[in-house]
């Protein structure tokens, strides 16, 4: 059963409905920083597991993650030994584990060489990703390459190059994270970070059903696999 909670009054509804004894426990699909839906799980003692880190209830609630940063210390280490200098990032909300741990990767890899003005927000959205690639080259018109934290604010990064006549990725190098269905099929297709979905969701079943078996609650780190492809 998909339940959508993306307001007070759906989550007030998901609330009434989880703890009125229709399901044994809950999957957490996309959560952000201290999530009160995640406090009203726990308050009524319902067996949740969280897809990513759950920022605020780390050490409460079971969750299964790739590890954020790590994937994102290796594509900024393959795109500096691909000759990149100038390396942006487009980010994802800071109240979400991607967001928040993809650029910590992004950050300790370039260590001194980190510049603050390199670094844009996007929401995860492709309209996002495009406004993002915008403001970056404004304030850096030299950066040689963008790492987004998602595929589809790459493919809104790619959208902008294209109508600012900058070619992928002779003159800017495009990196995203996902390894999404999209990722292949863009134009140029797209050098990513594989997140194993497949193993993600079968990791949450097993999680939820051995804690709604009376097993204690434990968490999971997945590695991130680099993809490339012709965009970088």
């Amino acid at each position: 059963m998909l339940l959508v909670a993306s307001n007070e009054a759906e989550r007030t509804n998901v609330i009434k409905y989880v703890t009125a004894g229709h399901v044994d426990g809950v999957l957490l699909i996309s959560t952000h920083e201290n999530e009160p839906l995640i406090a009203s799980l726990l308050e009524e003692n319902i067996p949740a597991v969280a897809c990513g880190i759950p920022l605020g209830y780390s050490d409460r609630v079971a969750s299964v993650s790739v590890d954020e940063a790590a994937g994102a210390r290796t594509m900024v280490r393959s795109l500096r030994s691909s000759g990149r200098e100038r390396i942006a990032t487009i980010a994802g909300p800071p109240d979400t584990p991607g967001g928040r741990y993809r650029l910590e990767g992004y950050r300790d890899e370039l260590g001194d060489r980190f510049d603050e003005r390199l670094v844009a927000y996007g929401d995860y959205s492709a309209a996002s990703g495009s406004a993002a690639m915008a403001e970056l080259l404004d304030r850096a018109p030299d950066i040689d390459a963008v790492f987004a934290a998602s595929d589809l604010m790459a493919s809104g990064a790619l959208t902008t190059l294209r109508k600012l006549g900058r070619p992928v990725p002779d003159d800017i190098a495009v990196a995203g994270f996902d390894d999404s269905g999209l990722a292949a099929t863009l134009d140029p297709p797209l050098t990513t970070m594989h997140q194993p979905f497949d193993r993600i969701s079968a990791e949450m079943v097993t999680l939820l059903l051995d804690i709604i078996d009376g097993a204690p609650r434990r968490s999971v780190t997945l590695p991130a696999d680099l993809v490339v492809r012709t965009s970088t």
